[in-house]
Protein backbone atom coordinates (compact mmCIF):
# COMPACT_ATOMS: atom_id res chain seq x y z
CA UNK A 1 0.00 0.00 0.00
CA UNK A 2 2.72 2.77 0.93
CA UNK A 3 4.61 1.92 -2.17
CA UNK A 4 1.42 2.16 -4.13
CA UNK A 5 0.60 5.58 -2.61
CA UNK A 6 4.06 6.38 -3.36
CA UNK A 7 4.28 5.44 -6.93
CA UNK A 8 1.35 7.88 -7.49
CA UNK A 9 2.75 10.78 -5.03
CA UNK A 10 5.41 11.05 -8.21
CA UNK A 11 3.74 11.13 -10.87
CA UNK A 12 2.57 14.62 -11.88
CA UNK A 13 -0.79 15.13 -10.09
CA UNK A 14 -0.96 12.12 -8.86
CA UNK A 15 -0.51 13.30 -4.91
CA UNK A 16 -3.77 13.89 -5.32
CA UNK A 17 -5.44 10.96 -5.94
CA UNK A 18 -5.24 6.96 -7.41
CA UNK A 19 -8.72 6.61 -8.16
CA UNK A 20 -12.10 7.71 -9.06
CA UNK A 21 -16.02 7.30 -7.70
CA UNK A 22 -18.67 5.03 -9.65
CA UNK A 23 -20.46 7.52 -11.84
CA UNK A 24 -23.81 9.18 -12.99
CA UNK A 25 -23.49 10.38 -16.25
CA UNK A 26 -25.13 13.08 -17.96
CA UNK A 27 -26.93 10.92 -20.75
CA UNK A 28 -26.64 13.27 -23.88
CA UNK A 29 -29.19 11.63 -26.58
CA UNK A 30 -33.01 11.74 -24.79
CA UNK A 31 -31.98 15.45 -23.29
CA UNK A 32 -31.63 17.44 -26.42
CA UNK A 33 -35.20 19.07 -25.81
CA UNK A 34 -34.06 20.41 -22.26
CA UNK A 35 -31.98 23.71 -21.28
CA UNK A 36 -28.63 23.31 -23.13
CA UNK A 37 -28.73 19.71 -23.12
CA UNK A 38 -28.35 18.56 -20.04
CA UNK A 39 -30.92 16.18 -18.48
CA UNK A 40 -33.01 17.29 -15.63
CA UNK A 41 -31.54 15.06 -12.81
CA UNK A 42 -27.88 17.01 -13.43
CA UNK A 43 -29.48 20.38 -13.45
CA UNK A 44 -31.02 19.88 -10.07
CA UNK A 45 -28.11 17.87 -8.94
CA UNK A 46 -25.85 21.58 -10.14
CA UNK A 47 -29.10 23.72 -8.65
CA UNK A 48 -27.86 21.87 -4.93
CA UNK A 49 -23.96 21.84 -5.39
CA UNK A 50 -23.45 24.73 -7.19
CA UNK A 51 -22.51 27.24 -4.01
CA UNK A 52 -20.24 24.48 -2.59
CA UNK A 53 -18.68 24.41 -6.00
CA UNK A 54 -17.73 28.13 -5.55
CA UNK A 55 -16.54 27.86 -2.22
CA UNK A 56 -14.15 25.22 -3.74
CA UNK A 57 -12.91 27.36 -6.11
CA UNK A 58 -12.61 30.51 -3.67
CA UNK A 59 -10.62 28.01 -0.88
CA UNK A 60 -7.97 28.98 -3.23
CA UNK A 61 -7.38 32.56 -1.65
CA UNK A 62 -4.78 34.66 -3.92
CA UNK A 63 -5.55 32.72 -7.16
CA UNK A 64 -5.84 34.38 -9.95
CA UNK A 65 -8.80 32.31 -10.71
CA UNK A 66 -11.43 32.54 -7.91
CA UNK A 67 -14.85 34.12 -8.06
CA UNK A 68 -14.54 38.14 -7.82
CA UNK A 69 -18.53 37.95 -6.88
CA UNK A 70 -20.43 35.41 -4.72
CA UNK A 71 -23.81 36.79 -5.44
CA UNK A 72 -26.68 36.53 -2.68
CA UNK A 73 -26.03 33.12 -2.09
CA UNK A 74 -22.74 32.85 -0.44
CA UNK A 75 -20.75 35.47 1.86
CA UNK A 76 -17.11 35.06 3.06
CA UNK A 77 -16.56 34.60 6.85
CA UNK A 78 -13.65 35.50 9.10
CA UNK A 79 -11.78 32.32 9.57
CA UNK A 80 -9.42 31.28 12.77
CA UNK A 81 -5.88 32.00 11.52
CA UNK A 82 -3.78 29.07 10.40
CA UNK A 83 -0.53 29.15 12.40
CA UNK A 84 2.89 28.86 10.76
CA UNK A 85 3.59 25.15 11.06
CA UNK A 86 0.13 24.25 9.15
CA UNK A 87 1.01 26.71 6.31
CA UNK A 88 3.88 25.71 5.89
CA UNK A 89 2.61 22.44 5.19
CA UNK A 90 0.06 23.59 2.53
CA UNK A 91 -2.71 23.31 4.74
CA UNK A 92 -5.32 25.90 3.99
CA UNK A 93 -9.20 26.40 4.03
CA UNK A 94 -11.90 29.13 4.17
CA UNK A 95 -15.16 29.61 5.65
CA UNK A 96 -18.28 30.89 3.97
CA UNK A 97 -21.82 31.85 5.16
CA UNK A 98 -24.60 29.84 3.05
CA UNK A 99 -28.29 32.10 2.60
CA UNK A 100 -31.03 30.40 1.81
CA UNK A 101 -32.50 31.32 -1.81
CA UNK A 102 -35.65 32.72 -0.80
CA UNK A 103 -36.21 36.31 0.91
CA UNK A 104 -38.03 35.41 4.12
CA UNK A 105 -41.48 37.61 5.49
CA UNK A 106 -39.14 40.52 6.69
CA UNK A 107 -37.43 40.43 2.92
CA UNK A 108 -34.05 38.90 4.30
CA UNK A 109 -32.12 36.22 3.62
CA UNK A 110 -31.94 33.38 6.80
CA UNK A 111 -28.74 31.61 7.06
CA UNK A 112 -28.93 27.96 6.04
CA UNK A 113 -25.42 26.72 6.87
CA UNK A 114 -21.91 27.19 7.52
CA UNK A 115 -19.42 26.10 4.92
CA UNK A 116 -15.93 25.04 5.21
CA UNK A 117 -13.89 24.70 2.08
CA UNK A 118 -10.61 22.87 1.94
CA UNK A 119 -8.02 24.49 -0.44
CA UNK A 120 -6.79 21.58 -2.50
CA UNK A 121 -2.35 20.99 -3.78
CA UNK A 122 -0.51 24.08 -4.48
CA UNK A 123 1.49 22.79 -7.14
CA UNK A 124 3.99 25.85 -6.60
CA UNK A 125 5.58 23.69 -4.10
CA UNK A 126 5.87 20.40 -2.91
CA UNK A 127 4.80 20.22 0.85
CA UNK A 128 0.96 19.15 0.05
CA UNK A 129 2.50 16.33 -1.83
CA UNK A 130 4.35 15.33 1.46
CA UNK A 131 2.21 16.51 4.07
CA UNK A 132 -0.98 15.32 2.01
CA UNK A 133 -0.89 12.55 0.35
CA UNK A 134 2.52 10.49 2.19
CA UNK A 135 1.28 11.54 5.56
CA UNK A 136 -1.61 11.68 7.24
CA UNK A 137 -0.82 15.78 8.63
CA UNK A 138 -3.47 17.35 6.47
CA UNK A 139 -6.20 15.39 7.69
CA UNK A 140 -5.30 16.07 11.35
CA UNK A 141 -5.17 19.88 10.71
CA UNK A 142 -8.55 19.61 8.92
CA UNK A 143 -10.22 17.91 11.95
CA UNK A 144 -8.90 20.24 14.38
CA UNK A 145 -9.67 23.26 12.44
CA UNK A 146 -13.24 21.97 11.73
CA UNK A 147 -13.95 21.45 15.34
CA UNK A 148 -12.21 24.73 16.58
CA UNK A 149 -14.14 26.30 14.17
CA UNK A 150 -17.33 24.37 15.62
CA UNK A 151 -16.54 26.11 18.78
CA UNK A 152 -16.54 29.25 18.21
CA UNK A 153 -19.14 31.25 20.47
CA UNK A 154 -20.61 33.08 17.63
CA UNK A 155 -21.02 29.85 15.69
CA UNK A 156 -23.11 28.21 18.55
CA UNK A 157 -26.46 28.69 17.04
CA UNK A 158 -27.28 25.55 15.75
CA UNK A 159 -26.83 26.46 12.36
CA UNK A 160 -25.74 23.25 9.80
CA UNK A 161 -21.94 22.77 9.05
CA UNK A 162 -21.25 21.75 5.60
CA UNK A 163 -17.91 20.74 4.17
CA UNK A 164 -16.70 20.85 0.73
CA UNK A 165 -13.14 20.91 -0.91
CA UNK A 166 -11.48 20.45 -4.62
CA UNK A 167 -8.72 17.83 -5.17
CA UNK A 168 -6.77 17.26 -1.67
CA UNK A 169 -9.50 18.95 -0.14
CA UNK A 170 -12.01 17.06 -1.17
CA UNK A 171 -10.26 14.27 0.66
CA UNK A 172 -10.50 15.84 3.59
CA UNK A 173 -13.62 17.32 3.50
CA UNK A 174 -14.64 13.32 2.99
CA UNK A 175 -12.39 12.65 6.69
CA UNK A 176 -15.07 15.43 8.45
CA UNK A 177 -17.91 13.82 6.95
CA UNK A 178 -17.29 10.04 8.23
CA UNK A 179 -16.41 11.30 11.05
CA UNK A 180 -19.39 13.75 11.71
CA UNK A 181 -22.11 11.75 10.43
CA UNK A 182 -24.59 15.29 10.44
CA UNK A 183 -22.22 16.74 8.28
CA UNK A 184 -23.02 16.92 4.33
CA UNK A 185 -20.49 17.18 2.18
CA UNK A 186 -19.41 18.05 -1.63
CA UNK A 187 -16.41 17.07 -3.40
CA UNK A 188 -15.39 18.46 -7.00
CA UNK A 189 -12.46 15.94 -9.03
CA UNK A 190 -12.05 14.76 -5.95
CA UNK A 191 -8.83 12.62 -4.20
CA UNK A 192 -9.19 9.40 -2.71
CA UNK A 193 -6.54 9.37 0.44
CA UNK A 194 -8.83 9.03 3.50
CA UNK A 195 -8.14 7.28 6.03
CA UNK A 196 -11.61 5.91 7.68
CA UNK A 197 -14.06 3.64 6.27
CA UNK A 198 -15.89 4.69 3.50
CA UNK A 199 -19.24 3.92 3.59
CA UNK A 200 -19.91 5.42 6.68
CA UNK A 201 -22.43 8.63 5.84
CA UNK A 202 -22.08 8.03 2.19
CA UNK A 203 -25.80 9.28 2.11
CA UNK A 204 -24.50 12.28 2.69
CA UNK A 205 -21.46 12.70 0.07
CA UNK A 206 -21.85 13.97 -3.56
CA UNK A 207 -19.14 14.00 -5.77
CA UNK A 208 -18.32 16.05 -9.03
CA UNK A 209 -15.61 14.89 -11.67
CA UNK A 210 -15.00 15.91 -14.79
CA UNK A 211 -14.82 13.04 -17.29
CA UNK A 212 -10.96 12.81 -18.34
CA UNK A 213 -9.57 14.63 -16.25
CA UNK A 214 -5.97 13.22 -14.57
CA UNK A 215 -6.88 11.73 -11.11
CA UNK A 216 -9.12 9.55 -12.89
CA UNK A 217 -6.82 7.96 -14.79
CA UNK A 218 -5.41 6.28 -11.45
CA UNK A 219 -8.64 4.74 -10.92
CA UNK A 220 -8.37 1.21 -10.67
CA UNK A 221 -5.98 0.92 -7.89
CA UNK A 222 -7.98 1.15 -4.68
CA UNK A 223 -11.47 1.21 -3.82
CA UNK A 224 -13.11 4.88 -3.38
CA UNK A 225 -15.67 6.39 -0.41
CA UNK A 226 -18.91 5.84 -1.51
CA UNK A 227 -21.05 8.70 -2.55
CA UNK A 228 -23.59 10.24 -5.27
CA UNK A 229 -21.54 10.76 -7.70
CA UNK A 230 -22.24 12.86 -11.35
CA UNK A 231 -19.60 12.92 -14.21
CA UNK A 232 -19.86 15.51 -16.65
CA UNK A 233 -18.14 16.19 -20.00
CA UNK A 234 -17.77 20.18 -19.40
CA UNK A 235 -14.83 20.14 -21.79
CA UNK A 236 -14.20 17.74 -23.62
CA UNK A 237 -11.62 18.71 -26.04
CA UNK A 238 -9.37 20.00 -22.97
CA UNK A 239 -6.31 18.24 -21.41
CA UNK A 240 -6.55 15.30 -18.92
CA UNK A 241 -4.26 18.23 -16.75
CA UNK A 242 -6.66 21.43 -17.42
CA UNK A 243 -9.81 19.24 -17.18
CA UNK A 244 -8.70 18.89 -13.03
CA UNK A 245 -8.78 22.40 -12.24
CA UNK A 246 -11.93 23.65 -10.37
CA UNK A 247 -12.66 26.92 -11.55
CA UNK A 248 -13.59 25.55 -15.14
CA UNK A 249 -15.56 22.71 -13.54
CA UNK A 250 -17.48 25.04 -11.06
CA UNK A 251 -18.27 27.31 -14.22
CA UNK A 252 -19.55 24.30 -15.74
CA UNK A 253 -21.77 23.38 -12.60
CA UNK A 254 -23.17 27.11 -12.00
CA UNK A 255 -24.03 27.27 -15.81
CA UNK A 256 -26.11 24.40 -15.72
CA UNK A 257 -27.23 25.11 -12.44
CA UNK A 258 -28.57 28.86 -13.71
CA UNK A 259 -31.12 27.20 -15.87
CA UNK A 260 -33.00 26.22 -12.55
CA UNK A 261 -31.51 28.98 -9.98
CA UNK A 262 -31.64 32.57 -10.19
CA UNK A 263 -29.18 33.16 -8.04
CA UNK A 264 -27.06 31.09 -10.03
CA UNK A 265 -28.01 32.97 -13.22
CA UNK A 266 -27.14 36.25 -10.92
CA UNK A 267 -23.97 35.05 -10.31
CA UNK A 268 -23.20 34.61 -13.87
CA UNK A 269 -24.09 38.11 -14.63
CA UNK A 270 -22.26 39.28 -11.73
CA UNK A 271 -19.25 37.80 -12.78
CA UNK A 272 -19.44 39.05 -16.46
CA UNK A 273 -17.05 41.95 -16.29
CA UNK A 274 -14.80 40.54 -14.26
CA UNK A 275 -11.45 38.76 -15.09
CA UNK A 276 -12.74 35.42 -14.83
CA UNK A 277 -16.31 35.59 -16.06
CA UNK A 278 -18.54 32.27 -16.05
CA UNK A 279 -18.39 30.58 -19.49
CA UNK A 280 -20.56 28.65 -21.44
CA UNK A 281 -19.17 24.68 -20.85
CA UNK A 282 -17.28 24.31 -24.05
CA UNK A 283 -19.43 20.86 -24.76
CA UNK A 284 -23.12 22.81 -24.80
CA UNK A 285 -24.32 24.02 -28.17
CA UNK A 286 -23.78 27.40 -29.09
CA UNK A 287 -21.22 30.10 -29.71
CA UNK A 288 -18.45 30.69 -27.17
CA UNK A 289 -19.52 33.61 -26.25
CA UNK A 290 -23.25 32.57 -25.14
CA UNK A 291 -25.37 34.56 -23.09
CA UNK A 292 -27.08 32.74 -20.61
CA UNK A 293 -30.97 32.50 -21.01
CA UNK A 294 -31.62 32.79 -17.82
CA UNK A 295 -33.84 29.95 -15.29
CA UNK A 296 -37.68 28.41 -17.30
CA UNK A 297 -35.34 28.03 -20.71
CA UNK A 298 -36.94 25.87 -23.05
CA UNK A 299 -35.03 24.99 -26.25
CA UNK A 300 -37.09 25.37 -29.53
CA UNK A 301 -34.74 22.85 -31.32
CA UNK A 302 -32.39 19.96 -30.10
CA UNK A 303 -29.12 21.21 -28.15
CA UNK A 304 -26.75 18.81 -29.51
CA UNK A 305 -23.59 18.34 -27.12
CA UNK A 306 -20.30 19.16 -29.15
CA UNK A 307 -17.62 15.87 -29.37
CA UNK A 308 -14.66 16.29 -28.99
CA UNK A 309 -13.35 16.05 -32.78
CA UNK A 310 -15.07 19.25 -33.40
CA UNK A 311 -18.26 20.58 -34.01
CA UNK A 312 -19.72 16.69 -35.07
CA UNK A 313 -21.75 15.02 -32.52
CA UNK A 314 -19.94 12.80 -30.74
CA UNK A 315 -21.64 9.29 -30.21
CA UNK A 316 -20.68 8.91 -26.77
CA UNK A 317 -22.57 10.25 -23.87
CA UNK A 318 -21.92 13.59 -22.33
Amino acid sequence: MKLRRLACAILPLALTACVTYPDISQSRSPCRMEPGGWCGFVREAAVEAWPFAVAATNAYTGDHDVFAELGATSARLERLEIDAEAADKGFGYELFAQYRENENESGERELAARILSFRGTDFNGLTDIFYGTLRSDHIELALAAFEAERARPEFGDGVPWIVTGHSLGGALATEISVRYPEVRAYMFNTSPFYRSDGMTNDIRRTVFNERGEILRRFARFDEAPAAEAFTLNCGPRESTFAKHKIRPLADCITWIAAYGSEDAAAVIDANADSPMPVRKPLVECGPADKVHPGPDYRESEPCVHQSRRGDEADSESD
